[in-house]
Parts: C-alpha cells; structure tokens; sequence
C-alpha cells in the first residue's frame, strides 16, 4: 500500500511516528522516501467502518489499540510546552473560528466547551503526556490482512498526528464521532455517558476528563468543518452538543 503526502502535510512527522511505532498499534513501514513524499505500508484491509462495526464494539477495539499506540517513544527532543498544548490550540481555534464564522451555533456550546478547555489547561502535566494518534476515529483503524505482534486486535491505526498529549485526549475524539447514533437515541445524553464510561473502563483512564475532551473535541470538530468544509456537515457535531449541554 503506498501514500503520498501532500505538500501541506507534516508527513515527515508522520513517518516518523510510524517508523518509532514499529507496528505496535499502528501500520508497519516497509520503505519510505522523503523527499518524494512517499510511503509503502504493509497491505491493509477495509477499515471498521466499512465493516461497519457496532460502536460498543468500536470502542472496545480502538481502546485496545490506543494502548499499544501510546507505547510508541518520543522522538529524539520531543517536548511539550503550554502554548503548544491541544488544550490551548483548541481554545484558540474554536474561539478564532466562533468569529469568523459569524457565530454559527448558540453561544453556550461554545463557552462550554472554553470552559472546558481551562480546566484541561489548568491540569496539564507534561510527565502524563504520550504520542498520540490525533485523530483515531474508526476510518483511521483498519483491517490487518494476518495477525501479528503489536495487531493482535486485528487492527491497526494510519495517519497519526504524534504530537504529545495525556491519553485522555485520543479518548475524546473517539467519544467525539457517533452524531447519527447520538441523534437518533431516545435519550442522547444517556447513550452519550454510556459511551464514555466504556472509554474509560476500557482503557483504565478518568471518564471526567474524557468527557471534557470530547465536548471540546465535538464543538471544535463542528466548527473546523464548518469553515473548511461543509456548513451542512458540521451541524451535527453542533445539533449533538446541544443535546449533551441541555441534558
């Protein structure tokens, strides 16, 4: 299977994440070329939602995968300091973008969801941090064509970010998705938590803080979106934290 990255990526991070990975958790690199931007992976098969999985099931596989995932070392130097820490981008992002979007969802998403950003700010703890995925939603995590060492769940992730973040966060992104089933439960909230406390038992980490991350993460993701790609796309990511702030 070969990528190439696009000239705007940070495909070199990219590949270097991988590479220090050595296919726990994530793809396995065959070959690389960085000056042409050019990946061979091993073969992958259809990702979980192709399979298209049950989301307690999901959930379960992702969690174990995350661990293997945050196994991964730091690269050579690689440090975290406040300004740079998701907490703080987020904020500024959904903040940036609440503005220039000329305030596309009700105002209350989005001061919880700063709300939420300071108290992340306020427990940041460098020692905590790992490698995180970014981004481990079920289109990341595809199928292993044979079971190996580091893909013993039968799935690995592609297109890991690798910055450094407390595993919480991987976390909320993962509770972040689910809008069609959210919205089309009889209690949104309640499905929503159930999510969440399976995140948590799961993986071992404070259900608090995933939630906190994933309402962020659901605000942010709406507006991102919203200014890049479709206004219509990102009205669920809105439409569903509505639902979570009036529960």
């Amino acid at each position: 299977m070969v990528k190439l990255g696009m000239p705007s990526d940070d495909f070199a991070e990219e590949i270097d994440t991988l590479a220090r990975a050595r296919g726990r958790g994530y793809v396995r690199i065959l070959q690389f070329d960085y000056d042409r931007r050019a990946i061979l992976l091993e073969q992958l098969g259809p990702s979980m939602v192709d399979l298209k999985l049950p989301p307690e099931r999901t959930i379960a596989l992702l969690c174990t995968m995350l661990k293997q995932a945050w196994l991964t070392p730091l690269a050579a130097g690689q440090t975290i300091a406040a300004p740079d820490y998701k907490a703080q981008t987020l904020a500024q992002l959904i903040t940036d973008l609440w503005e220039k979007l000329e305030r596309p969802c009700f105002e209350g998403l989005t001061s919880q969801a700063l709300k939420f950003a300071r108290r992340r700010m306020a427990a940041f703890d460098p020692g905590r941090c790992v490698v995180a995925h970014g981004d481990p939603h079920p289109a990341n995590a595809l199928q292993v064509s044979t079971l190996r060492v580091g893909a013993e769940s039968g799935f690995v992730f592609v297109d890991p970010n690798g910055f450094l973040c407390e595993p919480e966060y991987d976390l909320g992104v993962v509770l972040r998705d689910w809008c069609s089933e959210l919205l089309a439960a009889p209690d949104t909230v309640v499905l929503a938590r159930k999510y969440c406390r399976l995140l948590a038992d799961e993986s071992g980490f404070d259900e608090a803080s995933i939630w906190e991350w994933g309402f962020i993460e659901r605000v942010s993701t709406g507006l991102y979106i919203s200014a890049y790609g479709s206004r219509e796309l990102g009205q669920p990511f809105f439409e569903t934290a509505q639902r979570l702030l009036d529960g």
